[in-house]
């Protein structure tokens, strides 16, 4: 329900905007996929508390949106995250093509209803590199924080 109000609430604003229809689409794709990987693989705080959180915050600046999310994570995942996030990063328009193609055809989905294809999916449509940071929170979790840049021209 949050994720329903949250994407209406910003998709009216964008409309609203004097933004091309290409930008709207791109801002409102992009932040859809990093709500979805904020709800499909976001981690508790603690094992006491089972519950799972994450923030968006989509800005607007002079040349570009910024869509940040952050959440928490096991730091057993850190390392092969950030791998794939600069292995996704290292790539080339052409090059994420293929590695999506790649990832569809080798693919199955987890037990989380993943692919593995949204954060190439958000490189491809942003055309820009992907943001990351990872902050430890103890000896168990870290909080990542996205940030994927869509130019408004």
């Amino acid at each position: 329900e949050i994720t329903k109000t949250f994407t209406s609430l910003t998709e009216k604003s964008l409309s609203k905007s004097a933004e091309s229809n290409t930008v709207q689409k791109k801002v409102f794709n992009v932040m859809v996929e990093c709500l979805q990987n904020i709800s499909k693989h976001a981690d508790a705080l603690s094992e006491e508390d089972e519950e799972r959180r994450g923030i968006v915050m989509v800005s607007k600046g002079d040349d570009s949106y910024n869509i940040i999310t952050g959440n928490i994570i096991k730091n057993e995942k850190v390392p092969d995250l950030k791998k794939n996030l600069e292995h996704i990063n290292s790539l080339d328009k052409e090059g994420l093509s293929a590695l999506f193609k790649q990832q569809i055809k080798e693919t199955t989905i987890s037990e989380k209803g993943g692919a593995g294809l949204g954060f190439i999916d958000i490189a491809k449509k942003t055309g820009s590199k992907l943001g990351y940071q990872f902050k430890e929170l103890n000896d168990k979790v870290s909080f990542f924080i996205l940030t994927s840049t869509i130019k408004r021209n």
